[in-house]
């Protein structure tokens, strides 16, 4: 009777499904509230606006063999991301060239490499930015793939001591950043939506340096006490150099391939920036870009321990000077 009893006892608690065995709730999927957005002519110009704002992306005709090969290299990158050190102040680099024109991508991944000996971030450190006509191998820069290192990236720092440095370069517009691959990608990076996806992955000890016209629109939406923020112009001016067959733009060139390359920090480095590209612009009779410097109140408490590590040598400076090209094309 007793093995009877056990025997049952042991059927019924496999019939019923212990908690942890209980089928998960279903996850629904997101309800439409809103129509399609308008982002072409002839619709509601607003509606095109907070379109825009949001951060669009759209990729037409792109090749999907070019597709799933991008991706083996953005996951492969991803993949080699080390985690952070506790009790270490760790640099996590994203050097991003959002338009296919190469001299962003010649830009973005020199930069990456100034930026990763700079802060120590070696092995914590993603360069996004297509073919450039001298190398290649690279996962291209986009919306969708600096959205996924970000996310990334968040997964692995620790947001309490960890810093990431964002190096952007591409064309820009009051809007925002522009992506743009040849025919086939286009959007745009709104201040708007950069600070959302900061904000949902919790990284806020940040170095943002963002290469581009009108890019001090971003400096009222991301500034925040932990962030360090220098753009390329202010959000009403253009910036210079952004020629295709440039190695560098004016920003690039003065910030990371001259004062970035020495032992100095960052708020001395940004103001000989600034004084190099007004004397290339005075000198080649351009409109002021001036370029803005907002430093959080609250850096100073972690910036000073990540400088500690710049190498006291400096390195050259690589290419040819951004401001040869104005010389060359007779200005």
């Amino acid at each position: 009777m007793r093995r009877s009893l056990a025997a049952l006892l042991t059927i019924a608690a496999l019939a019923v499904p212990s908690q942890a065995q209980q089928p998960a709730e279903p996850i629904n999927p997101p309800p439409h509230f809103s129509p399609w957005p308008g982002l072409g002519s002839g619709r509601n110009e607003g509606q095109v606006q907070a379109s825009l704002i949001l951060g669009p992306e759209l990729q037409r005709a792109r090749s999907a063999r070019e597709m799933l090969a991008d991706r083996r290299n953005l996951d492969a990158a991803l993949a080699a991301l080390q985690p952070q050190r506790r009790g270490t102040i760790d640099a996590y680099v994203v050097s991003v060239a959002l338009d296919s024109d190469p001299v962003f991508s010649r830009e973005a991944r020199e930069a990456g490499k100034v930026l990763a000996r700079r802060y120590g971030a070696e092995g914590r450190a993603i360069t996004l930015a297509g073919p450039d006509g001298r190398s290649a191998g690279l996962a291209k820069g986009s919306l969708t793939s600096l959205t996924l290192a970000l996310a990334r990236i968040a997964e692995l720092m620790d947001p309490a001591e960890d810093v990431l440095v964002l190096y952007s370069t591409s064309h820009g517009g009051p809007l925002g950043l522009s992506y743009h691959d040849g025919d086939t990608g286009y959007g745009i990076l709104s201040p708007s939506r950069l600070g959302l996806v900061l904000g949902e992955l919790g990284i806020k000890r940040r170095i943002v340096l963002l290469s581009a016209c009108y890019s001090g629109v971003f400096v009222p939406l991301l500034g925040s006490p932990d962030t360090a923020i220098v753009t390329a112009a202010s959000a009403q001016t253009a910036s210079f150099g952004c020629l295709a067959q440039n190695d560098w733009t004016f920003f690039g060139d003065a910030l990371v391939n001259n004062a970035l390359r020495k032992p100095q920090p960052l708020a001395a480095a940004s103001d000989e920036a600034r004084q190099l590209i007004a004397r290339w612009e005075v000198g080649n009779g351009l409109e002021a870009s001036k370029p803005q410097v907002v430093i959080g109140a609250a850096v100073e408490q972690w910036l000073p321990a990540l400088e500690a590590r710049i190498p006291r040598s400096a390195t050259a400076p690589v290419g040819a000077p951004a401001v040869n090209s104005l010389r060359t094309a007779g200005r």
